[in-house]
């Protein structure tokens, strides 16, 4: 049954637990692959949900694009800003699924917008030599932050938003330890990005099929 889908997690899960240990490109990339798909089969024949389930779909196929070429960039510095773009696109996804069920929580923005500028233009932008990939990094910091004071304005039943809330927070943290990496040289917080990154879309996807199950239990009209 549709409303048990949330089981289905356990082999995004797995996949992501082999992808950890062995940093296989095919695994990393199933990970928001498998989740996308559950999500497209858990909500067949919910017609008002389409552009919510769309929009979280489509931010795991461009988060599954960026994967490729981030994994691949091997110091291409072209393969790095079209995988920062792709996660750009990705964001755009998550902040539409949260636009649509609520608004942006001020303060929250307000927070995340004062450390993150800080830590770009004290940090980033001085150890960024191309113009243009720190202008790339600036946008993608703002978008960032819009989609996770986004997600905390959600108006959802709170077991929903939460989950939700926690899967674009896993997502920044997964980015704040890269930038540390590619940008400062700072390895320390590597153990992070794919176990944050993965988690992310599970906890998303949880909200997603905690909705969905939840609709199931609703009488009919």
């Amino acid at each position: 049954m549709k409303e048990k889908a949330m089981w289905l997690l356990l082999l995004p899960l797995a996949v992501g637990v082999a992808a950890t240990q062995t940093d296989y490109l095919p695994f990393k990339m199933a990970v928001p692959g498998l989740c996308a798909l559950i999500l497209l089969w858990a909500y067949q024949g919910q017609s008002a949900y389409r552009l919510d389930v769309t929009a979280i779909v489509l931010a795991f196929v461009f988060s599954l694009v960026g994967d490729y070429f981030l994994s691949n960039k091997s110091g291409n510095e072209i393969y790095f800003v079209v995988g920062i773009g792709m996660y750009f696109v990705a964001h755009l996804g998550y902040l539409a699924y949260a636009w649509r069920n609520g608004r942006v929580h001020r303060v929250v923005l307000g927070v995340l917008l004062l450390g993150y500028l800080i830590y770009y233009f004290v940090s980033l932008n001085p150890a960024i030599d191309d113009a243009v990939l720190s202008g790339a990094v600036l946008l993608y910091l703002l978008i960032s932050c819009l989609a996770l004071a986004t997600a905390a304005g959600m108006t959802l039943p709170a077991e929903q938003k939460w989950l939700y809330v926690f899967g674009i927070a896993m997502v920044v943290l997964s980015d704040t330890a890269i930038s540390f990496n590619e940008f400062l040289g700072v390895r320390t917080f590597n153990w992070l990005i794919l176990p944050t990154y993965y988690l992310a879309h599970l906890t998303v996807s949880l909200s997603l099929l905690r909705r969905r199950q939840e609709l199931a239990w609703q009488p009919a009209a």
